[in-house]
């Protein structure tokens, strides 16, 4: 029997178990990366491990995030993150040279290899053929430290593209598509590998855009073939030594078999406040604009920016739009120097940002109240862009670019031929904004530098056998990591001080929480389904386990979020009846007998004398680390 992309390169970098759905894997690690979000608190995690160097093929930093520097700590945490890169062997790209995925799709990505990233968009090397993955940043230092990674196999989905695409369809309408057909749960579990005869129509940096916004699918990860495509990409970014061909075979296998009709797409947009409220742009058009925003992971290639320069060109914005633009790296930025579309977006009155994340994780330019900002984006959950009146709806840089142009929400259909854009034969490369690591000599000698406000990892003590204690808060369906943990520039720059972000948790939905956490001393989170989407931070599980949350009871987990709460001790638990959600309210007082966690545990509501039965979602391994207090822990006992 033929085997698919994702079953090829899991063999590949087997290390025990047995692929097939649902069974967990320990696979070997080739490269990782995090950033200036994330990577603190990785680093931070891997020094905790006493390892001398990493052990990966390449590890890479990125600074990306938190680039705006309003006191001194984003500017402590870039210091440490790169003295630690120095002193343990890490890549380390510095700020202004781009956004993690675009900087590694062109410069680090590899075709059949596994990357590990400590952010959920690390699938975005999916589009190169790479089996990219978003975890959380302990699973990354753990990679990094040599530790296999758990994978629990998914099932693979096959996506066929047919047909040809229509004028102004790109890229992001065929997985704005995607989410309007299987909703934010409808990839839990599951991995997206792309084929058919549409796929020899899609560039890199557009197989790149799809992959990255299977992350709002829930999904494991989405990958590409790696062919003519992929060769031509990386021979102009001259890595052609590292291309292998990598397709299915004639006869693989799929879970499930998914066709989309590319001839049949049109321009979608997502409205607020999800990603997949998705309809046709002709069904909202006409919708006054205060605000675009293009770039992002998502968006923000040459291809991309090309495109939006090349429509925008000769023309000015009306005087109550704001344009801003952040190219993906820097070497989009100098190619759009070099062809002269930069001045072109200057002169149609568009603000060039920094090559970063920016307003994505709303690190600046929040729109004006009960604003309509038309993002190229990947994630439009209310409050994120820094405004919680604001409508933010997603969109592609092509219609990003004609609504720019008229002011409202409009189709480009209408703007007529569209622009052709060919990419370069061969990109300007210069790496001189990325440091290399220092040779193990050099490296032992650097010594971390830390600032006041980068603070030890917390560590939970190991599980008892009863849990007692109050529900600290009832929350419904599909609760993002945004509202666990908010983003933004007022938060973000205490990543790396569990105790002075942890008052933050739930602040948008509850903002009494962190108080009464610490007066009830901890207790317990109430969910409904897909609790801990979107981003892969871990904060919104190490948070919590610092409050002394012991457990989360929900009725469905994201990947990422669940994997998170292992990692730090706390116990997932679903209900065994659906209705056993209503038996539970914020404020009672309830028991857990947890037993050994192999089966069904009880929970009884001392509050209303009643019983219920959960189930631990563990396998063997989890429930290994849960009771040690989570995976750091459990391995720094292992080692010492």
């Amino acid at each position: 029997m033929g085997k698919n992309l994702i079953e090829k390169i899991l063999e590949a970098h087997l290390v025990s178990g047995q692929i097939r759905q649902g069974e967990t894997l320990a696979v070997s690690i080739d490269q990782t990366l995090m950033h200036d979000a994330t990577g603190t608190m990785a680093a931070l995690e891997f020094e905790a491990l006493s390892i001398p160097r990493v052990r990966t093929k390449l590890s890479v930093v990125y600074v990306d995030h938190n680039t705006l520097q309003l006191g001194f700590e984003n500017a402590d945490d870039h210091l440490y993150l790169q003295s630690f890169a120095a002193k343990y062997g890490l890549h380390f790209s510095r700020p202004g040279n781009g956004i993690c995925h675009q900087v590694h799709l062109e410069r680090f990505a590899v075709p059949g290899q596994i990357l590990l990233g400590a952010d959920s968009h690390t699938p975005t090397c999916g589009g190169m053929g790479m089996l990219a993955v978003g975890v959380g940043g302990l699973d990354v230092a753990l990679a990094m430290a040599g530790e296999p990674f758990y994978i629990q196999v998914p099932k693979v989905v096959a996506v066929k593209l047919i047909g040809q695409r229509p004028p102004w369809v790109s890229a992001k309408d065929i997985v704005l598509e995607m989410l309007r057909r299987l909703t934010v749960k409808g990839g839990v579990m599951k991995a997206f590998e792309y084929g058919g005869p549409g796929v020899k129509s899609l560039t890199v940096p557009e197989r790149a855009t799809i992959a990255n916004m299977g992350a709002e699918l829930g999904a494991t990860t989405s990958i590409f073939p790696s062919d003519e495509k992929t060769l031509a990409f990386l021979k102009a970014q001259r890595r052609e030594k590292d291309w292998i061909p990598l397709s299915p075979d004639p006869d693989a296998t799929y879970d499930e078999i998914l066709e989309i009709d590319l001839a049949r797409l049109e321009p979608l947009i997502a409205q607020p406040h999800s990603p997949d409220r998705v309809c046709p742009v002709r069904e909202v058009e006409g919708l006054r604009v205060d605000q675009i925003a293009i770039g992002s992971c998502t968006n923000s290639s040459y291809q991309d920016l090309m495109t939006v320069a090349s429509i925008l060109k000769g023309r000015t914005i009306p005087p109550h739009v704001s344009l801003v633009i952040s190219p993906g790296s820097r070497q989009v930025l100098k190619m759009l120097a070099l062809k002269g579309a930069l001045s072109d977006l200057l002169e149609s009155g568009a603000r060039i940002l920094e090559s970063t994340c920016g307003p994505c994780i709303g690190m600046g330019q929040a729109p004006c109240t009960n604003g309509v900002s038309l993002r190229t984006f990947n994630r439009n959950f209310q409050g994120r862009s820094g405004t919680e009146s604001a409508r933010v709806y997603l969109v592609s840089p092509e219609v990003a670019a004609a609504s720019a142009l008229k002011g409202v929400i409009s189709d480009p259909r209408r703007l007529g031929r569209p622009p052709s854009i060919d990419l370069p034969e061969v990109y300007p490369v210069e790496d001189n904004m990325v440091i290399p690591p220092l040779s193990p000599e050099r490296g032992a000698e650097i010594e971390t530098v830390r600032g006041p406000n980068i603070k030890p990892v917390p560590l939970r003590k190991s599980l008892p056998r009863e849990l007692r204690g109050r529900i600290l808060v009832k929350v419904s369906d599909n609760v993002t990591t945004d509202d666990i943990i908010p983003a933004g520039a007022r938060v973000l720059p205490l990543r790396s001080n569990i105790p002075a972000i942890s008052e933050y948790v739930f602040e948008r939905l509850d903002p009494s929480f962190a108080r009464r956490a610490k007066e009830f001393g901890g207790g317990f989170i109430v969910a409904g389904h897909n609790y801990g989407q979107g981003s892969s931070r871990e904060h919104a599980a190490l948070c919590p386990m610092f409050l002394g949350v012991q457990a989360v009871i929900a009725k469905s987990f994201a990947r990422i979020h669940l994997a998170n709460l292992i990692n730090f001790g706390i116990l997932p638990l679903i209900f065994n009846e659906e209705g056993d959600y209503q038996v539970l309210e914020q404020g009672d007082e309830i028991e857990i007998d947890v037993g050994d966690l192999s089966d069904k545990v009880t929970l009884i509501n001392l509050t209303k004398d009643k019983k219920i039965f959960l189930i631990p979602l563990l396998n063997e391994r989890e429930r290994i680390l849960v009771r040690h207090g989570g995976a750091l822990p459990f391995v720094k006992e292992k080692r010492f």
